[in-house]
């Protein structure tokens, strides 16, 4: 199949999408439920929450454990465990410039899945652990802790991320592949990543991990799904490229199968038989106690054996050995006149008492020497009995079955009183006068059974049964009579249907005005019932919501007819079927797309820039529009408007919604920036510049638990860049330097990635699906990036890695042996930084080395077309979604 033909099946897919959405409960983890919060977690209490619906809960302080117990955090581990589709959701409300995890799953030091939400750097941070076993970070520029409720979620579909917050897609992202082979020990803890750092402060609400793709449709259930996720294309060509293997497998078993079916003309195949672990052929024939049994057509057959008396020369008689069914010559011996065969024991006591044991020998009584002291029987000398063929005496109810006996087939051994004797089981009749060997009697056909009327006799090991007739049921073991399934209600009669009793059973009639077998029965409308409508009853249309009529052929409408009343910021929009107040122009919706139009909010124009304002004009902002005015008496020239309100040029002032930034008005543009802070001067605001902040509360320990930092400070750990602010640690990912190459590998010790020339040799490669290797054993294309097992090897690990830029097709091969060949020399390798996927067009400022004041940054009423800013946490728009790389690591800004 050809790369064509799979986009092609691709776009279908695509087309044909889910219309539906439902979560199944086995893929859903209600965090809050999991966890039992509320019992008796420090620092953690019960709030009111964005919607009443469901818990919210206040986390505070930083001397709390919201760790889930051993049980629970093996059960989301296993819901988890090598998914590559999944989703993070949560409904929060963070502390402004908190920096906490919202949660996280980790072993030891490795993070496998953790949510961070940095307040200090307006950050959303997703820690996992990629294929290749290494950490990694990918960032989004945005800020949550602003005090304000946010729904946010994250889904991860193999190597494609979207984060959304409030039902806006904020970022679209290819990553690396998360690793999710997450160890059974690992812990799940909440609102905090262990329990000394990374101390969540707000409020959070509905949190849930869903175990599959576009989790968010839950969340916001407007967002449904049109086209497949990026796991599902990576399904659909990984099993593409399996059925290329399977088919050219199978086709070479094929062609040998047949040469194998052209030598089977002259053979001939036959049935066996098994019995008690032994195979018979065909007409094979054995003996099994006194039964002779033949293997035919695959069953067994069996026979009693017929005794013939057998005819004894003088010196032997007829007697029974073990493991034979039927009498045997036996020679004999003379003992008191009485014949006894080979092996029989007598004990003689002569007038002192003393026992004297003969045996019988080559038709000679010969004496055997008894044992030199008999075992203490264990009763009184009144309940000891003597026997004949041993010297030693027993107690009475001896248990002489347990010594040996010779009861063999479906016969049970009885203990006399000086000896043994077999009896037949119940059902069973004696094939010889011994009764060691036992037959089946069959009830039914020799007529010795119970079985009344109605029923059916079947025999049995040992007994029998009675089988009701069809149509009848039991009255007792042995007793049937007719059942009446109609009126008993044990009939399989649609609801619309009657049921007829009949001998043997019953029949089903469709009711007039209904059609069908009488199992199944549908009512009959004249005429098909319109617009999704229902046929419940002869000649009568139930109609889904939203139309009416006799055959639901009319739409309701709803905006007309006076059934819906819109908010004054939105008009009815008559839909078949529905309405929707849909925003006026200059509002739109808030995110909490409320049914009738009230969370349409006005459009601020001017802040958003869809305004056609000139420069000598301001821009004022209205509710539903806006204006171009001249400020009064300066000619349009040099004053500002900032918040609606006119600032005249020069003017300066601290921002309102923010008391740490100072604005100034500059040649009729809004100049801000962040308050300079002077640690040396003791009046110096600590909210707004932390990095002050001498109290001991506000120290930090550092990861090792042995290092205190004061709040300002800064410092590197595991390729991190870390600050203290008031008593809080936030660690970000170090700026790797952009790598433009086709392979890249990260050295050990080292934190980010570097060129390498050969592909072998990389970590990552610039995968391009477009491109194809041949695999050189079965002539089967590989797609770039594939691996497979070599045809023919277990040990062989074959894959396709295509240079982004040429057409030369690289395999790479993995087996068991072990290369002693030096590496390529590589590149000198920059400094240590730590590989992460972040957006090109925000890169960050080089971590500082000491208390540190952020440089002025300057704020206009316009957004800039770039870079771009994260959108405003309370009218969100979501960004162009532009590719700003090529290969494997594509990202969307």
């Amino acid at each position: 199949m050809g790369l064509l033909q799979l986009f092609l099946i691709v776009g279908l897919f695509c087309v044909a999408s889910v219309l539906g959405f439902g979560i199944d409960p086995a893929l859903r983890v209600s965090v809050f439920d999991e966890l039992t919060l509320g019992d008796g977690y420090d620092g953690v209490t019960q709030v009111q929450g964005f919607h009443s619906e469901s818990r919210a809960f206040h986390f505070q302080g930083s001397s709390r454990e919201v760790r889930a117990s051993v049980g629970v955090s093996e059960r989301i581990v296993h819901k988890l465990r090598g998914k590559s589709e999944f989703t993070v959701l949560v409904t929060l409300k963070q502390e402004l410039l908190n920096s906490g995890v919202i949660l996280s799953i980790h072993h030891s030091e490795q993070r496998f899945l953790e949510l961070e939400s940095s307040g200090q750097r307006s950050e959303i941070r997703l820690h996992y652990r990629t294929k290749g076993q290494q950490p990694h970070t990918e960032v989004f520029p945005y800020s949550l802790a602003d005090n304000q409720w946010h729904k946010v979620s994250v889904s991860v579909s193999a190597s494609h991320v979207i984060l959304h917050v409030d039902c806006n897609r904020i970022y679209e992202r290819v990553v690396e592949i998360p690793y999710m082979d997450i160890p059974e020990d690992a812990s799940f803890w909440l609102g905090q990543r262990n329990a000394a750092h990374g101390f969540f402060k707000g409020v959070m609400q509905d949190v849930e991990v869903l175990v599959m793709p576009q989790g968010y449709i839950s969340q916001c259930p407007d967002l449904n799904r049109t086209c497949p996720t990026c796991n599902d294309f990576h399904g659909l060509v990984q099993k593409i490229m399996e059925l290329q293997d399977i088919l050219a497998k199978t086709s070479g078993k094929l062609s040998r199968a047949e040469e194998k079916m052209n030598g089977l003309d002259g053979c001939y195949c036959e049935r066996t038989c098994s019995v008690k672990g032994v195979v018979y052929r065909e007409d094979e024939g054995w003996t099994d106690g006194c039964r002779n049994c033949t293997c035919t057509n695959g069953t067994v057959h069996c026979e009693a054996i017929s005794c013939p008396a057998p005819e004894c020369p003088a010196g032997m008689a007829p007697a029974y050995v073990r493991d034979a069914c039927c009498r045997e010559c036996q020679p004999v011996c003379l003992f008191s006149s009485r014949e006894l065969v080979e092996g029989d024991q007598r004990a003689v006591r002569d007038t002192s008492g003393r026992c004297l044991l003969f045996e019988c020998k080559d038709r000679t009584m010969r004496r055997e020497l008894p044992a030199a002291l008999c075992p203490d029987p264990g009763c009184s000398e009144g309940d000891q009995i003597k026997l004949n063929d041993r010297c030693c005496t027993v107690c009475r109810g001896h248990d002489f079955c347990a010594e040996g006996h010779g009861c063999v087939e479906n016969s049970e051994c009885v203990n006399l009183e000086a000896g043994t004797r077999c009896v037949c089981k119940d059902g069973f009749s004696p094939m010889r006068e011994d009764n060691a060997y036992c037959e089946d009697i069959d009830e039914c056909a020799q007529g010795k059974h119970y079985c009344r009327e109605n029923t059916m006799c079947v025999n049995t090991a040992g007994s029998f049964m009675c089988i009701c007739h069809t149509g009848y049921i039991r009255i007792d073991d042995y007793s049937c009579t007719e059942h009446d399934e109609c009126l008993s209600g044990m009939h399989n009669c649609d609801e619309n249907a009657l049921c007829f009793n009949m001998v043997g059973g019953h029949s089903c009639s469709c009711k007039p005005g209904y059609t069908g077998n009488g199992t199944v029965c549908k009512a009959m409308c004249d005429g098909l019932c319109q617009n999704g409508g229902t046929c419940v009853s002869p000649n009568n249309c139930i109609c889904q919501q939203g139309f009416t009529g006799r055959r639901c052929e009319t739409d309701i409408d709803e905006c007309s007819d006076g059934f819906v009343v819109c908010d004054s910021k939105a008009i009815c929009v008559n839909l078949p079927g529905w309405y929707h107040c849909e925003c006026r122009d200059g509002y739109h919706d808030n995110g909490l797309f409320s049914a009738n139009g009230a969370s349409c909010v006005d459009i601020n124009e001017c802040k958003t820039g869809r305004n056609s304002c000139a420069n000598d004009t301001v821009c004022f902002n209205l509710e539903g529009g806006y204006d171009c005015r001249c400020p009064h008496g300066h000619n349009c020239t040099g004053d500002c408007i900032h918040d609606n309100k006119v600032k005249h040029s020069g003017q300066i002032w601290v921002l309102e919604s923010d008391r740490c930034s100072v604005c100034s008005c500059q040649a009729g543009q809004v100049m801000c920036r962040r308050m300079v802070c002077d640690c040396d001067n003791p009046g110096a605001d600590l909210f707004c510049c932390p990095e002050c902040d001498p109290r001991r509360s506000s120290q930090c320990l550092h990861q090792n638990g042995v290092l205190t930092y004061g709040s300002g400070d800064t410092w590197v750990d595991s390729c991190q860049q870390c600050q203290c602010l008031q008593g809080q640690v936030d660690c970000w990912p170090l700026s790797c330097p952009p790598v433009d190459c086709e392979f890249t590998a990260v050295a050990e010790g080292e934190c980010c990635a570097r060129c390498v020339t050969a592909p072998c040799q990389a970590d990552s490669v610039r995968n391009d699906i477009t491109k194809t290797c041949t695999d050189e054993h079965s002539s089967v294309p590989r797609f770039s990036g594939s691996s497979w097992v070599k045809h023919g090897t277990e040990c062989t690990l074959c894959q396709c890695k295509v240079r982004a830029h040429t057409s030369a097709p690289h395999t790479h091969r993995h087996t068991h042996h072990m290369d002693t060949s030096p590496p390529p020399a590589l590149p000198p390798s920059p400094p240590p930084t730590l590989r992460t996927h972040r957006t090109p067009s925000l890169p960050l400022p080089p971590p500082p080395k000491t208390k540190h004041t952020p440089p002025p940054t300057r704020l206009t009423l316009a957004l800039p077309p770039s870079p771009p800013s994260p959108p405003s946490p309370h009218k969100h728009t979501s960004p162009p979604v532009t590719p700003t790389d090529q290969g494997q690591k594509l990202t969307w800004a």
